[in-house]
């Protein structure tokens, strides 16, 4: 039954970052398109700093959950007599997951916070540069989010 609360915790906090990602790319960043500049880096500064915030918060559940139900795993297997063994997909899973959370760490404290306080002096040139930066991170961790599910999910198949 714990087991089961984690792996819920642990995919609903997936669902949250993985489709605040999508969320944010797809549909909040196309409409804000037809703002002008200082309305749409509004906009998206203050959009994005919830939502990295919730990342973070999600993030951790996603780690602490992960970690707690492997070594959950590797506990009642030893204690079984048999040789731990974690699946490769597993593996897949933790190191690309340590790799987003890097990612996510880096577009928080580093290109948001830049975004922000461009955003604030009203240096739109250089807010615009660091919303496209937070871009290219959010898609490659979003690419990565989708590796991690398929990968997952395709070795749950096997």
């Amino acid at each position: 039954m714990f087991y089961a609360a984690l792996k819920t915790v642990h995919l609903l906090a997936i669902m949250v970052w993985i489709g605040g990602m999508v969320f944010v790319e797809f549909f909040l960043r196309p409409a804000a398109s037809q703002l002008e500049a200082p309305q749409r880096l509004r906009l998206m500064r203050d959009v994005l700093g919830r939502f990295l915030n919730a990342a973070l918060g999600v993030a951790g559940l996603a780690v602490a959950s992960g970690v707690w139900m492997i070594g959950r795993v590797a506990k009642q297997t030893v204690q079984a007599d048999v040789k731990f063994n974690m699946p490769v997909e597993w593996m897949v899973m933790s190191l690309l997951g340590i790799v987003m959370v890097a990612i996510l760490g880096h577009i928080r404290f580093a290109l948001y916070k830049r975004l922000s306080l461009a955003v604030t002096a009203a240096a739109w040139p250089v807010a615009g540069a660091a919303l496209a930066s937070i871009r290219t991170w959010v898609l490659v961790n979003l690419v990565i989010g989708v590796v991690i599910v398929v990968v997952t999910v395709l070795g749950a198949l096997s």
